[in-house]
């Protein structure tokens, strides 16, 4: 998914402008994600507390935003920034360079590696093959139709640093610089999230594909 329809140069102008209507729908498009990654970085039980002074600094800003990132990286950046400040307040000598730390418990936890250490041969393949999946009958495509809904539900249960990448690369189609600069981490701590999190999402994927089940 690329960025929203709506965010064409007419949007955004109506935006800087401080277009209410414009503003609420902005809210309506990307608070809940905003949300998830806010509580990727500052903890999920202060994430709406960070949005609701995102959402303030936001609106003060756009008549400044000149353009010069995307808006919805502007928009993530603000979170970031809110995150940082309300961490800082809570937890005194709080350093973002903690984002490393929270990455890879992140990656010792998640049983990535025990599934495809079971899943998977020396060489790359699998050790079994799946089932092949046919989507030329109206039950299929109906399947298909759950199997979005499913993998949605797991997107938003995956490991808060890792939803947050996949997020910003796989939903904003954000680059891997500014990812890293957003989350305060390494190229390759990000690409290990992402990857991650891809293989998460196979996982579900298999085994919907071998039990129907999501």
């Amino acid at each position: 998914m690329s960025t929203q329809p709506e965010l064409d140069a007419a949007f955004v102008a109506r935006l800087q402008r401080q277009d209410q209507t414009a503003f609420c729908r902005l809210v309506q498009l990307y608070h809940r994600r905003l949300v998830g990654f806010a509580g990727s970085i500052a903890g999920i039980e202060l994430a709406e507390d960070v949005m609701q002074e995102a959402w303030l600094a936001a609106w003060k800003g756009l008549p400044g935003y000149e353009g010069r990132a995307a808006l919805t990286t502007w928009l993530y950046t603000i979170v970031r920034h809110a995150c940082i400040a309300r961490l800082r307040k809570e937890k005194p000598g709080y350093q973002p360079a903690e984002a490393e730390q929270e990455a890879d418990a992140e990656c010792a936890a998640d049983g990535i590696d025990d599934w495809y250490e079971q899943g998977f041969v020396e060489d790359g393949h699998r050790a079994q093959p799946l089932v092949e999946w046919h989507l030329n009958t109206p039950e299929a495509l109906l399947e298909e139709n759950q199997l979005q809904d499913c993998l949605d539900h797991h997107i938003g249960e995956l490991q808060p640093m890792q939803k947050a990448v996949f997020q910003l690369r796989e939903l904003d189609q954000v680059e891997l610089e500014d990812i890293c600069n957003m989350l305060q981490l390494t190229h390759s701590n990000v690409r290990v999230l992402l990857h991650r999190a891809r293989l998460r999402l196979q996982q579900v994927l298999d085994h919907y594909q071998l039990t129907g089940e999501c």
